[in-house]
């Protein structure tokens, strides 16, 4: 196992993530924020009623709930493209459509307790694949939507977009419910 991933350089990712890598990179180490984004997202919206999990703050905006299930969506979808790409898979993984996944799954009909264990349980199966890779694997690099990626890159991704929107939810959902 690694004891730290350095920061992923510029030519790592898109232009798109660096909000994101930016996020990740002011946590102390991104291995400590894996498990505790699980322990923030719980104290965050655990005790919110079906009700207030449902609150949006504008007619096209998302509720809370399916913001919960847009961030594991993206859990899987960014941990399927880690795991191809470490493990030196160099099939070109395609993009999605976020709005449509949303769209489609119904988030609001889940219960809120369902999307917290969903993402704790997503999250856990990941941390263990990342506690065994090596440096080689963080190292490699693939494509993703068509652009450059690599492992490092994804796991300060995965990290970086949870903050992302956990600083959406506490500015302008929480306040508010």
């Amino acid at each position: 196992m690694l004891k730290r991933i350095s920061l992923p350089a510029a030519d790592e990712y898109a232009d798109f993530y660096t909000d994101y890598i930016q996020r990740a990179s002011q946590r102390d180490d991104i291995y400590t924020a894996l498990p505790d984004q699980i322990d923030e997202l719980r104290s965050a919206l655990g005790h919110l009623s079906n009700t207030q999990a449902c609150f949006k703050p504008g007619p096209k905006e998302w509720s809370i709930k399916e913001v919960m299930g847009h961030i594991n969506d993206v859990e899987r979808v960014f941990s399927y493209r880690l795991l191809r790409i470490s493990r030196n898979d160099p099939t070109p993984l395609p993009g999605f459509e976020q709005e449509d996944y949303v769209h489609m799954a119904g988030f609001d009909d889940y219960p809120p307790d369902d999307l917290l264990a969903e993402f704790e349980h997503l999250r856990r199966a990941n941390i263990i694949v990342f506690q065994h890779m090596n440096a080689e694997a963080v190292d490699r690099r693939g494509t993703a939507s068509g652009v450059a990626v690599s492992a490092r890159a994804l796991i300060y991704m995965l990290v970086g977009h949870v903050d992302h929107h956990m600083a959406s939810l506490h500015e302008k959902y929480l306040p508010n419910v």
